[in-house]
């Protein structure tokens, strides 16, 4: 076992705060352990560390480099196995719940109440063993160009997750982001067709990322939209660069970001209380964000700032996963295809799981 593996060990049985992370197609693994147990929140954002937001709330929760131990290793990239099937097993409750979920936020958005919201469920799987070093390798094989990651804190609970979504990053005012949306099966090599409808949901996350930055940015570059691969599942992505307009911007730029529609929904406020009012759980740290702030670990250069969204995650307590999955709600939803693709996100770390 090397020796970022090894700490990640004496960490757990000291309940110690730590972070294990690999950004996407990266050939390095970053370790960072709090040398205490206290919680630390991010307050200017002008505090260098690594940053776990909940998805509700402002209380983010922060590693802060003064107090931490870093590791950086590199690692061999191994081919993923052949992961053994997961087949659903259905729960009629869990699917009529949520198609009821879905039809009422249709129903509220040809009421002209929001143009879209993203609407999530929990799934509970019980864990026979589990191995946090054994689990992160799997999403190391299996997930190269995902934001790997394990988070603990005693206080917070256990977090892991591979999300193939970035948030922000930050290099010298130049900023970069992406709205992404719209969810496929990966089939292979076959010609990819998006529907309208999808089509229509990536559109209003742009368009959202667009209007709300112009004011704190300028020189904004905006790619055409592109089909992005994300382990078994594929979405339309668009990439969106600007540039700061000085450095107290990244304070107003992320409270624009978060959370983007690609996890709440349009307009931000009506969706986002729609969210808080009908989904009948806490979505906790489920699409808030996480990553490094104003310092770059691997190259120990400060200033710069990665943040994913986190998504494609899972909270470990008790000898439970309980993952988080959710789908972006339009006009032309059909409550029982929500349903399903909520249901084919959660095969992402279930194969894991197995």
């Amino acid at each position: 076992m090397t020796d970022i593996f090894l700490k990640v060990k004496t960490h757990q049985e000291q309940q110690l705060p730590f972070v294990l992370y690999c950004k996407p197609n990266a050939k390095e693994i970053v370790g960072l352990f709090q040398r205490n147990d206290h919680l630390y929140f991010v307050e200017s954002f002008e505090e260098n560390g690594f940053v776990f937001a909940p998805f509700d709330g402002e209380n983010y929760v922060l590693l802060p480099e003064n107090h931490l131990d870093v590791i950086v290793e590199p690692f061999k990239s191994v081919p993923a196995d052949d992961l053994p099937a997961v087949f659903y097993e259905m729960d009629e409750k869990a699917k009529h719940d949520f198609e009821h979920l879905v039809a009422k936020a249709v129903d509220e958005i040809h009421s002209g109440y929001f143009k879209k919201v993203v609407l999530s469920r929990e799934e509970i799987v019980n864990l026979d063993h589990f191995d946090v070093v054994d689990f992160f390798q799997k999403l190391l094989s299996n997930y190269p160009q995902a934001f790997k990651y394990c988070f603990f804190h005693p206080k917070i609970g256990m977090w892991m997750g591979a999300t193939p979504e970035q948030l922000l990053k930050v290099k010298d005012f130049e900023i970069h982001t992406v709205a992404l949306a719209g969810t496929k099966i990966n089939k292979g090599k076959e010609e990819v067709v998006w529907k309208q409808k999808e089509k229509d949901e990536q559109q209003l996350v742009t368009d959202f990322i667009l209007e709300n930055l112009k004011n704190h940015v300028s020189e904004q570059t905006v790619s055409s939209p592109y089909t992005a691969y994300a382990g078994n599942l594929l979405h339309i992505k668009t990439d969106i660069s600007a540039k700061m307009n000085d450095a107290n911007s990244l304070k107003p730029v992320l409270k624009i970001l978060h959370p983007t529609p690609a996890v709440c929904g349009y307009p931000k406020l009506l969706a986002k209380d729609f969210i808080l009012q009908n989904e009948g759980y806490d979505r906790e740290y489920y699409a808030g964000f996480l990553g490094e702030l104003n310092m770059d670990f691997a190259t120990g250069r400060s200033e710069n700032s990665d943040l994913f969204v986190n998504l494609r995650c899972m909270k470990i307590k008790d000898k439970k996963a309980h993952l988080f999955v959710g789908c972006g709600i339009t006009k032309d939803s059909d409550p029982e295809q929500e349903f399903l693709e909520t249901v084919n996100k959660s095969m992402t770390m279930k194969k894991i799981l197995n």
